[in-house]
């Protein structure tokens, strides 16, 4: 039986460039009607769109449903596999059961609404200055060393997307990211000229030789620039850290997710 459900708290992006003509939407754990343990922290309905995490089918669609609400379309939800597949978010018809292997997608037609789900992994939401273009990246670790978000500016690039503008979103913290040496050398191995910058995102952790915290919010800035966005904003959130509004796998293992979503009005 699921939780009672409370009104929906939705995280509003600190986005100053982003272009009247787009339209963000960002959940939080709160306002849905899903029970423990993908309820909201507080004793009430969590708001999680997973359909993947255990959580019931009943539930996820009334979520999905309060989330639809406030949307133009259903979103163009996607399969994501920690991979660097950029789909046209317009060719993604949820309703009648497309959801492909990807972790990126972009559109150039209005009322379309690309989303990512996150419980920690790295959320990017982009948009070319003219508000013609639009984009949402699902970049955890293994994404962003892949160069998902590099796959993502070109797909929007090819599609006609003018100057590029970012916004990072919930994402576990760099003070709680602990990861083991192969994540230190999968971003070195891409590093090319920013072999400093990469070594900067990963801090020993001094009583656990060979840990290091890991900070994905530099990381990503560090791939963004290097293909010429430099317009970006957010990236100073922890969902680790902040048990009453985020799901965080990495605290609670079995958890919901929240999205991210973006379109063009």
């Amino acid at each position: 039986m699921s939780t009672a459900s409370n009104a929906p708290q939705w995280l509003v992006p600190d986005w100053p460039d982003l272009p009247a003509s787009v339209g963000v939407l960002c959940t939080t754990r709160r306002g849905g009607v899903s029970p423990p343990p993908y309820d909201d922290g507080q004793g009430k309905g969590g708001l999680n769109l997973g359909t993947h995490v255990g959580d019931a089918p009943r539930c996820v669609e009334r979520n999905r449903d309060i989330v639809r609400a406030e949307l133009p379309a259903e979103p163009a939800w996607l399969a994501q596999v920690h991979g660097t597949a950029v789909v046209d978010a317009g060719m993604v018809d949820t309703l009648a059961g497309v959801t492909p292997a990807a972790d990126a997608s972009f559109t150039r037609e209005r009322g379309v609404v690309c989303a990512i789900l996150t419980a920690d992994c790295l959320p990017v939401l982009l948009c070319d200055a003219a508000g013609t273009t639009v984009g949402a990246v699902h970049a955890g670790w293994r994404g962003l060393a892949d160069g998902v978000l590099e796959q993502a500016v070109a797909a929007m690039r090819r599609a006609g997307a003018g100057e590029l503008h970012a916004w990072l979103g919930a994402a576990i913290g760099p003070a709680k990211f602990e990861v083991g040496p192969e994540v230190l050398e999968a971003f070195l191995a891409r590093a090319d000229q920013n072999v400093d910058l990469v070594r900067a995102a990963f801090i020993p952790v001094a009583e656990r030789p060979g840990k290091y915290l890991c900070n994905l919010y530099a990381l990503a800035r560090i791939a963004l620039a290097r293909v010429g966005v430099h317009r970006i904003a957010g990236g100073d959130f922890c969902t680790v850290s902040n048990s009453g509004r985020f799901y965080s796998y990495r605290r609670d293992g079995i958890t919901g997710r929240q999205a991210s979503l973006i379109w063009i009005r």
